[in-house]
């Protein structure tokens, strides 16, 4: 039987910088969904997955 793959979570502590009393986003908002939402960062594009918008690298 082949082994099964440990996923990784990232947490959402990964998505915050905490420097004293303030506290920064480290993933950009969607546009369209607001500030609630975060994009996703993958090698070529930064991607929401609530309304599947996309935003793609330049090379």
């Amino acid at each position: 039987m082949a082994k099964e793959a440990k996923k990784k979570s990232k947490g959402k502590w990964n998505l915050y910088q905490v420097s004293g009393s303030k506290i920064e986003r480290k993933n950009k908002s969607c546009p369209k969904c607001g500030s609630g939402t975060f994009m996703a960062k993958h090698a070529s594009r930064m991607y929401c997955g609530q309304c599947h918008y996309t935003e793609f690298s330049g090379k």
